[in-house]
Order: C-alpha cells, then structure tokens, then sequence
C-alpha cells in the first residue's frame, strides 16, 4: 500500500491504473489547506477481483458515513472490511473502529469535523 497526498482529480486519474482510496483529510504540519490522504493499491489478489467493485464501494460508503456521524453503518461495514485488501488496510480499519467506538460511548461536539481528529 503507498498513502499519496493528492487532489480528488488526481486520486481519480490515478484510479484508471490502480485501486484507490480515500483515506482521511487533514492537516499537515506547514500546509496552508487540510489535505486528503489516498491509499493507492497496486496489486489485488485474483480472487478479490470479482468484489473490488463491491468492496471499494464499501469502503467510499463508510468513509462517507464517517462525515454523517453514522457510527452504526461504519462498524457494520468495518467487519466486512477489515481482512479485504489483503489486510493492507487493516491498521486504519482498527484505528477507525477505535475512534467510532470512542463516538458512540461520547458523541462529539456539534461543530466536530473529522479534520479534528487528525489534529490531535
């Protein structure tokens, strides 16, 4: 797995040729603008390549889910998620259990952006 920080034009020119996705957007020492990070995943087992569709939407869904606070939807798709890849992305997977866990035991303040969390 390489992590690039990219614009979501780039990210999706680069998807052309590989399996990409969004990781989070946040805020790196020295930048002006939160930025987004991408997994870029060059190799796919031959037998995930019949679900990449399937779970590279998954993936986009509970990333999308994550923004709406639907902490429910994000745990349920993180046990289907968590081992696909190649277990390359489980370490964010499990980081981002983590942080729905802590969400659903203490709901974050209103104005909470996901950009918060890459702060701290």
């Amino acid at each position: 797995m390489n992590i690039i920080f990219a614009s979501r034009t780039d990210a999706e020119n680069l998807a052309n040729k590989y399996t990409v996705l969004e990781l989070d957007t946040l805020w790196r020492p020295g930048k002006e603008h939160p930025e987004t990070a991408w997994c870029l995943l060059d190799q796919v087992a031959l037998p995930d390549l019949a679900s990449l569709a399937q779970y590279r939407d998954l993936h986009n869904n509970m990333m999308r889910n994550y923004q709406l606070r639907n902490w429910k939807y994000c745990q349920d798709a993180l046990e289907h998620l968590i081992g696909r890849w190649q277990g390359e992305l489980d370490s964010f997977y499990k980081n981002m259990s983590a942080r729905i866990t802590k969400y659903q035991q203490t709901e974050p303040a209103a104005d909470w952006s996901s950009l918060l969390d890459s702060a701290t």
